[in-house]
């Protein structure tokens, strides 16, 4: 069991989960920006993200009458992934200033919520820059801004993405992410693939034009080796910058938010009663 125990300990803390979790609280703190207004640009981040996505969805659903597809593409999906970083993380910091700045639930929670939430870090600062590259340099056309609807949607979904990423890599204190998640990262990456193919046996389409094997033809391969050779040098490159973030803008070690202790943490679990007195002879 203790043998169980320390292997499983020693999974998450190279998965980048310490025990205990955040004890500094980087993941609700900026460099730049006061806890609450961090939360607050974070919750308008979750909010515009969402109404996008509901707007989008609701707007194909009705006029191509196509919402089966919606899920098929790494857009879509990369943007609810979106949608779910920023509103995890603008609740955990806005609970982290309604606690005094203290301490915030997901260091509590079980390990395995902390892991999916650092991944979930991970997968946004990747995912939608590639998607905002490639739809630039292979996708867009003359059509894009060819309506108001088609406009703002493109601008929101690959240009807005890349903006709200690039708040979080340089102006919080969250990351770098291990490298340890390159590897989970790049099998999410690479299944998107399934995706794309199974989409074409089940609704006849291809998702993306340059995956069409009949139309590209030996150029494919060099797409799916290029988008992986470039994962892998995004990665590296988000993680420098993020390196870099940290040492020159790094919290002072007498910053408040650097002396959060796991004795903090615990008042989540814990009320201190004071004990009674025991009765002596004088008392009576």
């Amino acid at each position: 069991m203790k043998l169980t125990g320390l292997r499983s300990h020693l999974s998450y803390e190279w998965f980048g989960v310490s025990a205990p979790f955040d004890p500094t609280c980087r993941l609700v703190t900026s460099p730049f920006f006061s806890p609450l207004s961090l939360g607050a640009l974070r919750l308008l981040f979750a909010v515009y993200s969402l109404v996008t996505t509901i707007t989008v969805l609701i707007f194909e659903s009705v006029r191509f009458h196509d919402v089966h597809s919606f899920f098929s593409y790494f857009t879509d999906l990369s943007y609810i992934g979106l949608v779910a970083y920023f509103w995890a993380s603008s609740v955990q910091t806005i609970v982290f200033v309604l606690s005094g700045q203290k301490a915030y639930p997901l260091q509590k929670w079980p390990r395995i919520l902390q892991f999916l939430h650092v991944l979930l870090y991970t997968t946004i600062t990747i995912f939608p820059i590639i998607v905002t590259v490639v739809f630039w340099s292979l996708l867009a056309s003359p059509s894009t801004f060819s309506t108001r609807y088609s406009a703002w949607s493109n601008v929101s979904q690959h240009a807005m993405n890349c903006s709200f990423i690039l708040f979080e890599i340089l102006l919080t204190n969250a990351g770098p992410s291990p490298w340890s998640h390159i590897i989970p990262c790049f099998v999410l990456f690479a299944c998107y693939l399934g995706v794309a193919y199974i989409t074409y046996a089940t609704q006849g389409f291809y998702t993306y034009s340059f995956l069409d094997p009949s139309v590209e033809h030996g150029r494919l391969a060099a797409y799916i080796i290029g988008m992986g050779i470039g994962y892998c040098i995004l990665f590296t490159i988000v993680k420098g910058v993020c390196t870099l973030r940290c040492r020159l803008v790094s919290p002072s070690p007498l910053d408040p938010s650097e002396r959060v202790q796991s004795e903090a943490i615990d008042e989540w679990e814990h009320i201190d009663v004071e004990q009674p007195k025991e009765s002596t002879g004088s008392d009576a």
